[in-house]
């Protein structure tokens, strides 16, 4: 897979001009690292979170060594710093649950965090999920899902009764692929979710055909996974300028273009690209400020993923 280093060098590089032009051209002096993150409302309470969040899948399963725990925990500071609060993890990513609870535990950032975690299978219960407070060293989830919705007859009504004990605030259901969106829309259509975790980007956009819709109709709020799709539209636009019109958004990196188009449909709440990365963690946050595409923007820019 492409190193995504080059294609923010190579963005930054093509696109300064252009940028620069339109923000002099606008009269506006401020970058979007410099404005605050756009905010959207859980419909179920409306508590606001900020768009940007941080997956942590791959990315966060490390061992607890002080040199791999140092750049993670400089990606969460990154993302607190600039407003960002949601971090979704799940035990099957290995060490990263547990990765994600010891950095909270420090310098005060369980504070700023929005925190989503998973279960899934047969064998899930109470205890388990308590096991999952344990790592996560907190006393309350802020988000518990029933992951890639396996076993959600079972696990529905157990993370119900996990709300009502207060031991999580929220409940919802996730899926990572396109072929699972039936499924998804049948349990929105029957059961009460605050939240669905599905992916959108410019080059999986299924969701917003039926999914997306129903969510906005009934009240759900949506987390976007994969907004990359695995690293897979890097290397689609291997080597290409950014198009002039991501200059108007104020977009300088494909990273930038690609998580825009995604906040930008009405009906997704926030996205959680996951990365290791500081410096992309800071790249991912300027998305989340700014202009957005409108409708016929967006259709451009799946147009030029598509070509």
């Amino acid at each position: 897979m492409p190193d995504r280093r080059r294609f923010l060098h190579y963005s930054l590089a093509a696109s300064a001009l252009l940028a620069s032009s339109f923000w002099f051209r606008h009269g506006l002096a401020a970058t979007a690292s410099e404005t605050s993150m756009l905010m959207r409302k859980i419909p179920s309470t409306g508590e606001a979170l900020p768009v940007i969040g941080l997956g942590t899948a791959d990315a966060f399963n490390v061992e607890q060594t002080p040199e791999a725990l140092r750049p993670l925990a400089e990606v969460l500071d990154t993302l607190f710093a600039a407003g960002g609060a949601v971090i979704d993890t799940a035990p099957s990513y290995e060490k990263a649950q547990g990765v994600v609870g010891a950095l909270l535990a420090e310098k005060g950032r369980r504070a700023k965090a929005f925190v989503a975690t998973k279960v899934e299978g047969p064998e899930a219960g109470i205890a388990e999920i308590e096991r999952e407070l344990a790592d996560l060293n907190v006393e309350q989830i802020d988000l518990l899902q029933v992951h890639s919705m396996k076993n959600h007859k079972t696990l529905l009504p157990l993370l119900r009764e996990m709300k009502t004990r207060g031991r999580t605030r929220y409940i919802g259901i996730t899926h990572h692929a396109e072929r699972a969106q039936e499924q998804m829309i049948e349990l929105v259509r029957k059961e009460q979710l605050d939240f669905v975790q599905i992916n959108l980007s410019p080059g999986e956009r299924k969701a917003q055909e039926r999914l997306l819709p129903l969510c906005q109709e009934k009240g759900v709020a949506v987390m976007i996974n994969r907004p990359f799709n695995d690293g897979r539209l890097f290397e689609r636009v291997a080597a290409k300028p950014l198009p002039d019109f991501a200059a108007e958004l104020g977009c300088s990196t494909w990273a930038q273009l690609m998580l825009k188009y995604s906040i930008a449909h009405p009906a997704v709440t926030c996205i959680i690209p996951a990365t290791s990365n500081p410096a992309h963690m800071a790249d991912n946050i300027k998305a989340g400020s700014g202009p957005l595409p409108d409708a016929k923007l967006r259709q451009r820019i799946a147009a030029y993923f598509d070509a």
